[in-house]
């Protein structure tokens, strides 16, 4: 068969992100900031909603992180926790008890200004929301007890169990603090475009599925502790345009169209550099894109074939073949840039013949087209996934290409991304494939937890299950990365997740954009960004 054509070329602050090689667009020649002007950007994927404690895609938080602060940011070069809407902040010795000291001044948009009680209508409302509308906001809130009001503005968040994890939880957008217009709403209300931040955009117009318009909020003065610029955004307006086809998103940024893109092709960086362009790269932190299959049905109940997958598949040959020189092989369950990341590469080297013997001891004859068989049932499940990352379906041809090399067949399920999570939220699906981008290895618990996320659908691991909660107690950055060490292995062993290759982010940007940053978890930060030439 032929191979598909490249596309694509706290508790833990002390621990270093400068391994996640983030760019910044310009240079040190551009001369001061300049005020003013509209950016142009060209979205690969429709915002699915522009509520930021609901948004999930990259696509989605590009747009809802500009227009909501958090308590507090992760400087993306440090990993350190640093002042934002809070200046200053305490945990108690055992990790239950949180409190923020607001800053003074702030205000959202529609004039209201920031108490210590628009933070408890927020993550009440979180805690509403629940799991299926607001995953990552509410496991991250997990044994959420209550915020306490001291006085108006200090607030104490309280948890029934250690949460070593909040801290870094709350620099999140999806722990973004909204006015409290928002929170009395419903969760489709809160998707329309309407929402009140007290960030450095606003919204002027959305459109669901086509296009959002952000204008420059007067009198911004309260920015994250990593911003460089410490008052108003320069930039007057961004204006996202949803593009899903890369070559027109390309042509219009080398044209002048657009002065930035998501999801720049390698094969498409000669064009943006003869324009003076530039692609700005970031290692995403958290799970890397991997398979997680339902543990309850089908032949994926067989330990033996999930240990299977794992050499089966060349990580290697997917990065060389499909993606491109910014990407890295999935080594472990985290990626590389996450704090508390450790290597497995080993047990994930590429080894069919370990992975024929893996499936003859258990009994999977091959049948006669080369896939096996067992007890009259085919080695043949689906993959639910969605085009949310360009290169998802061409890496997956090439993974089944790969696996029914030993005997196994993949069945490719391409849905919408709304689908995708319907069917995950019921159950409804051999594998699913994608990735979760987090810079603190507590995603792992999120993802993996029995009692979170558990889109594994299992039942209790007790080993694992040990190591997840005493990683939320451990308030020892050194003690908390050796449990989550422990947590990645234990993962892989039980064959809950097969990694594939890790998340970079790819971001064309024209010659006239400059100091368009990422954040600490890959995700784009305009307050900074100016054009010039204007």
């Amino acid at each position: 068969m032929k191979r598909p054509l490249a596309l694509f070329g706290a508790l833990a602050a002390t621990v270093s992100l400068a391994a996640c090689g983030a760019d910044s667009a310009g240079g040190d020649d551009a001369g001061p900031p300049r005020p003013g002007g509209t950016l142009r950007y060209g979205l690969s994927q429709a915002p699915t909603c522009s509520d930021p404690a609901q948004a999930g895609s990259n696509q989605t938080i590009y747009v809802a992180r500009q227009i909501v602060d958090s308590l507090v940011d992760q400087d993306p070069a440090t990993g350190k926790i640093v002042p934002w809407l809070a200046d200053s902040w305490t945990v108690s010795p055992d990790a239950r008890g949180f409190t923020f000291h607001l800053r003074e001044g702030v205000t959202f948009s529609d004039g209201t200004p920031l108490t210590a009680d628009s933070v408890r209508k927020n993550f009440d409302a979180i805690v509403r929301l629940g799991g299926v509308k607001a995953p990552l906001g509410a496991s991250y809130l997990a044994g959420y007890t209550g915020t306490t009001v001291v006085d108006p503005q200090t607030a104490r968040v309280d948890f029934a169990a250690p949460n070593a994890q909040f801290l870094q939880a709350v620099s999140t957008p999806q722990l973004g603090i909204l006015a409290d217009a928002d929170t009395a709403k419903s969760a489709d209300e809160r998707c329309l475009g309407t929402n009140i931040g007290s960030g450095p955009f606003t919204y002027a117009e959305y459109k669901q599925g086509a296009s959002a318009t952000l204008v420059k909020r007067t009198g911004y003065h309260w920015g994250s502790a990593v911003f460089a610029n410490k008052g108003e955004a320069y930039l007057d307006r961004i204006v996202f345009t949803v593009i899903p086809e890369s070559g027109v998103r390309t042509g219009s940024l080398s044209s002048g169209q657009l002065e930035a893109v998501s999801d720049a092709l390698p094969q498409d960086a000669p064009q943006i550099e003869a324009a003076g362009g530039k692609v700005l790269t970031f290692a995403n932190p958290g799970i890397p894109f991997g398979l997680q299959p339902n543990v309850t049905r089908g032949p994926l109940r067989d330990p033996a074939v999930r240990a299977a997958l794992r050499t089966a598949i060349d990580r290697k040959e997917l990065v060389d073949t499909v993606l491109g020189p910014q990407f890295k092989p999935g080594t472990s369950t985290l990626a590389s840039s996450t704090p508390g990341y450790a290597d497995l590469s080993d047990q994930l080297r590429h080894d069919p013949e370990a992975a024929r013997r893996a499936l003859d001891a258990a009994g999977w004859a091959p049948g006669p087209d080369g896939i096996r068989v067992k007890d009259g049932q085919r080695l043949s499940f689906g993959v639910l996934f969605s085009a949310v990352f360009a290169g998802n379906q061409a890496i997956l041809e090439l993974v089944q290409q790969q696996v029914r090399a030993v005997g196994i067949e993949l069945r490719l399920e391409l849905v919408s991304g709304n689908e995708a999570t319907a069917r995950q939220n019921s159950g409804d699906f051999d594998v699913t494939y994608y990735n979760t981008t987090r810079a603190d290895g507590d995603i792992l618990r999120t993802t993996f937890g029995v009692d979170q996320r558990n889109l594994n659908r299992r039942g209790p691991i007790p080993r694992l299950d040990q190591v997840l909660t005493d990683e939320l107690a451990a308030t020892d950055p050194a003690a908390r990365a050796q449990l989550i060490g422990q947590a990645q292995r234990l993962v892989l062993d039980e064959g809950l997740w097969i990694p594939t290759v890790e998340l970079s982010q790819a971001i064309g940007a024209a010659s006239t954009v400059v100091d368009l940053k990422f954040e600490a978890s890959g995700r784009l930060q305009f307050h900074d960004a100016w054009l010039r030439g204007r």
